[in-house]
C-alpha cells in the first residue's frame, strides 16, 4: 500500500511538472486541475482535504502571491511553542499551513476543557489569526483508538469546538472558522498499538488556507 501511494504521488508530481504552471512559492497548478491534484495529494499525505471550491480559476501568478503570503503565515506559526507546523496543499492546489497541537498539551485525559497553560498558548496563536483576517480556518479534533466511537466521536468534536470557542473569545472573528469537526479515531498519524503512537493520534489540527477573499485579492494582484 505504501509503495502504491508513493507511485501515485510520483504520477501526480509528474503531471504538475508537465503542465508547466508550478511555481516555487505558489499554487501547484493555477487551473481547475489544481483542485483535483490538491485533493489527491492531501489524501495521500493522510490529511482530510481543506479548502472550499473557489468561484473561478486561480492563475499561476495569483497562486504565487498566495504561496508567498502563506510563507509569512507559516513563519508566524513557527514561533509558537508546543506546536508542530507543516506546509500542505489545500483542495484548490494552493499552499496552506497546518498546525498540530498535542491534545495532552491542551486537555486533561478524556476531557474537552482547555487547561490554563494551553489558553496562554492559544492566545498567542489567536494573534496569528487576527493579524490575517483573510485566512480561512478549519479545526479538526482526533482521538486514539482506545474506547469506542460513542466516546471518541463526541470527545473529538468537543475538543475541536473548545479550541474554536476560545480563539473566538480571544478576538478571532467567528467568520474565519469554516469547519470545526471531530473525527474520532479516524485518520491516525501513528501506530495506535504503542503509547507513543496513541499520544500522537490524540491531537487537534488547525488548517489555515486561502479564503475566497484572499484568492480574489491575489487574482487582482493586491495580496501582500
Amino acid at each position: 500500500m505504501k509503495k502504491m501511494k508513493l507511485m501515485t504521488l510520483g504520477m501526480c508530481l509528474a503531471m504538475i511538472v508537465s503542465c508547466g504552471s508550478a511555481t516555487k512559492n505558489g499554487a501547484l497548478i493555477g487551473t481547475g486541475g489544481g483542485a483535483l491534484l490538491g485533493a489527491i495529494i492531501g489524501k495521500i499525505a493522510g490529511n482530510t482535504a481543506v479548502g472550499a471550491a473557489v468561484g473561478g480559476a486561480v492563475g499561476a501568478g495569483a497562486g504565487a502571491l498566495i504561496g508567498k503570503h502563506m510563507d509569512k503565515v507559516k513563519a508566524k506559526a513557527q514561533a509558537l511553542e508546543n506546536a508542530k507546523v507543516e506546509e500542505i496543499t489545500d483542495a484548490n492546489g494552493l499552499k496552506a499551513v497546518k498546525v498540530t497541537f498535542d491534545s495532552g498539551i491542551l486537555f486533561a485525559t478524556n476531557k474537552a476543557t482547555l487547561n490554563a497553560s494551553s489558553k496562554a498558548e492559544l492566545s498567542n496563536f489567536a494573534n496569528v489569526l487576527k493579524s490575517d483576517p483573510q485566512l480561512a480556518v478549519d479545526i479538526q479534533g482526533y482521538t486514539d483508538s482506545t474506547g469506542n466511537d460513542a466516546i471518541n466521536n463526541p470527545l473529538s468534536q468537543n475538543r475541536a469546538q473548545s479550541v474554536a470557542t476560545y480563539l473566538t473569545q480571544c478576538g478571532v472573528p467567528s467568520s474565519q472558522f469554516k469547519n470545526v469537526t471531530g473525527f474520532g479515531s479516524s485518520n491516525p498519524v501513528a501506530d495506535n498499538s504503542t503509547a507513543a503512537g496513541r499520544q500522537q493520534n490524540r491531537r487537534v489540527e488547525v488548517y489555515m488556507y486561502a479564503s475566497q477573499a484572499m484568492i480574489d485579492a491575489a487574482n487582482a494582484g493586491t495580496l501582500q
